[in-house]
């Protein structure tokens, strides 16, 4: 894999090892407990950070492959 690919499967791997700490908060906040629910609002804020910062770095992944393979085409 190139070091891109390597990159936004590092961070796709980071973003569910959050989702997973955030599930017992959340649970926990379902069933009443006021800090459970404060530390997973806060996760979920980090969370979306996280998710935006995966999307800009495909993208930026599929725009570099796109033009090499159009350099290779020339």
């Amino acid at each position: 894999m190139s070091d891109g690919t390597e990159s936004i499967v590092e961070k796709w791997e980071e973003i569910r090892a959050l989702v997973d700490s955030l599930d017992l908060d959340v649970r926990k906040n379902a069933r009443g407990n006021v800090s459970a629910g404060i530390r997973a609002r806060k996760g979920l804020r980090e969370l979306k950070t996280w998710t935006s910062e995966l999307v800009k770095s495909t993208i930026e992944e599929e725009k570099v492959k796109k033009a090499v393979k159009k350099a290779s085409k020339d």
